[in-house]
Formats: structure tokens, C-alpha cells, sequence
């Protein structure tokens, strides 16, 4: 950085959305075109292969269509009253988190400006989770001078937690924050005021993660967020279909009364709890701005359950709530909780791309029969716009890093998903606010087993037909996963090494775009 470059400020780089609609209605032109030449205009190779290959293309152009959707306008605005001041009960989530990092967070909210009555209450968890540190918990607390809630009957996890708490207070809106999430001093002032709407169900602001730096693990998983809490939350407010995202919001009693109190059937409690509110004509807002910072997982083996959980809670919506069936959503916001739901159906895909290459590799079976050189004029003025699309909506943060762990993770996707279909009960896991130390490489195996069976695949594939234009096709699809799936096996083996700082222009690729055509090229 020379001296007259500014600073990068990660809290509101990713805020700062773009839109152009000539240019995303084009996209999604050359989006369709690109799926019907590449589906019905070329000769079509192994049938089950070419099943794959559209199945595959069909859902990746969903996301396409949807994403574009979304983040046709990021600028809608809801109704705000500063002189609204409502009492607030002021809830802090914990279930056996480190003290010193509740404390932070207590005291924060503690000293939150606010021209109303407030009450700051810790929920804790800690005695029915069976954590040693809940007497301690207690007693911090008393010091800070906030009060304490120690449940003593289980049930519900965290939802639970929060559904007792309800019934021992009586403030008209209830703020959530989880043990690590430090609001800032005016998060009330800055929420508060949207519920002068009277539909309003509740308000959600971005998760932002002050510990982005700590290592490649924490600055990626920070990475994966940005064009979630960017452009797709700020889209999603004009169609009245924010996710609520079960810390740094704010609820009104009313609403979480008329739905039951937070749901605890599922495992996402928060993104179930908005789809029941939403299904009752309330409405919600996302606030573009950060006004309060957690911590993001610095370890693979919490980040891996943490995956897991939002993956099962999401797939829940498909499976047990499925939108499509849902009385009382609108169109736009059944065609909102399915594209983020669906997301975590992508590991599915990921998996079709992988095996395309492997089968030509050890058979030499396609998909379709197509010239390389007709392949990339077809493909690369389709991925180029919808990367730019992608870069220019979230002001240029959608970076490799992100790209890397969310197709890696596709081992996770597809476990949640198995889970969700069979019904599977899953437990609701605390993310770990410590690193945890350790080689955590079995969970990266199938990773490591992919990149050696391609490798022997291409001994096999040489052997059989030379040095081929179809071969070469192949070996660059399996090395571009291969290094994709680098940075994730280092993760996991635990080296955790100091995080490089994120720029905005780094060079990004979209799991939006990339292409699942292992084809044969003549």
C-alpha cells in the first residue's frame, strides 16, 4: 500500500453494493443460452453421464436466475423512527463460551446508547450443557452488573434457552446476541426505530467477524460471508424475505408469541423461526451496516460442525417446510428461502463434477461430443459476465478463498443432506469460540483420495489414447480441483498460518459459474 491509498475497511467493504440491471438482465440472457446450446445443440455422449452433466446445469442455472433476482436492487429502504423507544430486553445467548469472552460482550451491551429502558439478561446455558465454567458464569455477571438467567430444565438447545428467557421477561422487543457478538454502543439506535412499522416480525444486521485476520481458516470463513451479509441480504429486503440469522437482531415479543416462540425443531432455529414469521404476513429488515463483531472459527473442526449445522437447518426448510407448500408467502419469498436453502444442495453438484472427469479418466465416457475450441466460445463470455456480475454486486470481495472452502465443503453438504432426508436427528453443536488444536486431515480424505485417484486416472487414460485434446480437457479440470481443494487439506492438517490481507481486486472465481462440462474434445 503506497501513501495515498486509504485503508481497506473490511466492516463496510462488502456493504457497499452495485447493481446494473442492463448488465444482469444480459447475464441472464447468456446464462439461458448457454444452458440451451450446451443441453440441446450438441451430440450427446454416455446417457447417465449427460443426465448428470443437465442435472447439474439445471440447477446451477437456479442459482444464476435467482442470485440476479436477488441482487437486482440492494437500496430498498424500510420505514425508520428515531423517536421510537420501546423497552428492550437484551438477551446474550451462552452455553459454556470462555468467560473473559461473555464478559466483552456483556458489558458492551451494558453500555449500548439508548433513549428507552433496557435490560441486559445473560442466558445461561451452561448448567443444563453441562459446562464447568456456569457457576462462573453467574458470578461475572453480578460483577458486571447484568442480570442472569441460568436455565435448569433442558430442551430446545439454544432456541430453548431463549424461549425460557421470554417467559421471565416482559419487554416488548427482545435483542439476541450470541456470547462472542459485541455490539456496538448505538446498535439499539440504529434497530430499534424499524419497528414503527407495526407488521414488523423482526430486524437483522450483519455477522462480522473481528477475528478475520487470525489465520487462512478465519479469514476464509469470514470471505464465504461477505457476499451473504453484502448484496443477497440487502436484496432480499425488497422482497421482504430477510434471513433472520440468530444473533445481532432484534425480535418483537408479539411475533415470536404468535409463532410459538423460537423454533425447536430444527437445528436453525433462527432461519426456521423468520420462515414461520414471514408465512404470517410480518415483515422483516436486514440493516446494511455492521453494528456488531463476533468471531469466526479459527479451527477446522469448528468450522466443519459449524458448516453441518447451517447445512441441516437449511436443508430442513426444503424437506420439512418446503416454501413451495407454505400458506401465506408470497411468490418472491418462496423463491427467497428456496435459493438459500438450495445453496447447501450444491455439494450434490460439486459431486457430479468431480466423478465427469474420473469417468473419462478410467473409461473414456462423456457427457457430450464437442469441439474444445466451440466449447469456449460458448463458455467464456458466459463465466466472464457472470463473474463480473458477481464482483460488481459485491463490491469486488468475492474472493478464491471463499470459492475453496465452499466447494471443498461438499463433503459436509452431502452428509447434511443424507441427514435431512432420512430424518435424521442432529444435535445442536455450540461453535467453539477457542481454536481447538490439532491434525484434523481425516476429514479431508476424500479430498485427498479424489486428487489420487485422477492421478492414476491419467496414467489410465494415457495409456489408452495417447496424449489426446480430450485428455488434456480432463487433466485441467482435475488439476483446477486439485487446487481448489489445497488450501482446504491444509486447514485441515492445522496449518493455521497468519491470514494475508483480503483486497477487494483479488481475483475471484464463483461457484455460480463453474462449469461441470468434462466433455469430449475433438
Amino acid at each position: 500500500m503506497n501513501n495515498h491509498e486509504q485503508p481497506i475497511d473490511l466492516r463496510t467493504a462488502f456493504l457497499k453494493t452495485g447493481s446494473s440491471r442492463a448488465l444482469f438482465a444480459a447475464n441472464a440472457a447468456l446464462a439461458v443460452l448457454y444452458f440451451c446450446v450446451l443441453t440441446f445443440f450438441f451430440k450427446h455422449g454416455n446417457p447417465l453421464l449427460w443426465g448428470l452433466l443437465v442435472a447439474g446445469e439445471v440447477f446451477h442455472l437456479w442459482q444464476v436466475l435467482t442470485f440476479l433476482y436477488t441482487v437486482w436492487d440492494t437500496e430498498h429502504k424500510a420505514r425508520f423512527d428515531a423517536a421510537l423507544v420501546p423497552a428492550v430486553d437484551v438477551f446474550i445467548t451462552v452455553a459454556g463460551e470462555p468467560v473473559s469472552v461473555v464478559e466483552e460482550t456483556a458489558r458492551a451491551a451494558r453500555n449500548m446508547r439508548y433513549a428507552g429502558a433496557f435490560s441486559v439478561h445473560i442466558l445461561n446455558d451452561g448448567y443444563v450443557a453441562k459446562k464447568d465454567n456456569w457457576r462462573e458464569i453467574e458470578s461475572m455477571a453480578a460483577r458486571v452488573g447484568v442480570h442472569c438467567i441460568t436455565r435448569t430444565v433442558p430442551g430446545g438447545a439454544k432456541a430453548g434457552n431463549i424461549n425460557n428467557a421470554l417467559k421471565l421477561t416482559v419487554a416488548p422487543l427482545v435483542a439476541i446476541f450470541d456470547a462472542d457478538h459485541v455490539p456496538h454502543e448505538d446498535f439499539l439506535e440504529k434497530t430499534v426505530g424499524y419497528f414503527a412499522d407495526e407488521k414488523m416480525g423482526f430486524v437483522q444486521t450483519p455477522q462480522f467477524y473481528k477475528n478475520h485476520g487470525a489465520n487462512y481458516l478465519a479469514q476464509a470463513s469470514w470471505e464465504q460471508q461477505e457476499l451473504f451479509f453484502g448484496p443477497i441480504c440487502k436484496g432480499k429486503n425488497r422482497h421482504n424475505a430477510a434471513t433472520m440469522c440468530g444473533t445481532n437482531m432484534v425480535i418483537s415479543r408479539e411475533a415470536l408469541e404468535r409463532v410459538g416462540g423460537m423454533s425447536t425443531e430444527s437445528i436453525a432455529e433462527d432461519f426456521v423461526t423468520g420462515l414461520f414469521m414471514h408465512s404470517l404476513g410480518l415483515k422483516s429488515y436486514y440493516v446494511g451496516e455492521v453494528l456488531a463483531e463476533g468471531l469466526a472459527t479459527e479451527d477446522f473442526l469448528s468450522y466443519s460442525k459449524q458448516q453441518f449445522r447451517w447445512a441441516r437447518g437449511s436443508l430442513d426448510v426444503i424437506f420439512r417446510y418446503n416454501p413451495l407448500l407454505r400458506r401465506g408467502l408470497t411468490f418472491a419469498q418462496r423463491i427467497q428461502y428456496l435459493a438459500s436453502a438450495s445453496f447447501y444442495l450444491s455439494g450434490t453438484v460439486v459431486f457430479i463434477d468431480l466423478m465427469l472427469p474420473l469417468a473419462f479418466l478410467y473409461t473414456g465416457a462423456v457427457p457430450l461430443e464437442i469441439s474444445g475450441m466451440f466449447l469456449a466460445a460458448v463458455f467464456l463470455p458466459y463465466m466472464f459476465l457472470t463473474l463480473y456480475c458477481v464482483q460488481r454486486s459485491s463490491n469486488f470481495t468475492f474472493t478464491f478463498a471463499s470459492l475453496a472452502l465452499s466447494m471443498s465443503a461438499f463433503t459436509i453438504h452431502l452428509s447434511a443432506l443424507w441427514a435431512a432426508m432420512t430424518g435424521k436427528k442432529s444435535a445442536f453443536v455450540i461453535t467453539s469460540k477457542e481454536a481447538v488444536s490439532g491434525n484434523f486431515i481425516r476429514l479431508a480424505a476424500p479430498h485427498i483420495a479424489y486428487v489420487a485417484i485422477a492421478a492414476f486416472g491419467i496414467l489410465v487414460a494415457l495409456n489408452r489414447e495417447g496424449f489426446s485434446a480430450s485428455l488434456v480437457n480432463n487433466i485441467a479440470w482435475v488439476a483446477l480441483n486439485a487446487a481448489v481443494f489445497y488450501p482446504y487439506i491444509k486447514a485441515a492438517r492445522g496449518d493455521a498460518h497468519p491470514a494475508a490481507a483480503a483486497e477487494p481486486g483479488s481475483v475471484p472465481l464463483s461457484s455460480l459459474i463453474k462449469p461441470k462440462h468434462k466433455v469430449h474434445a475433438q
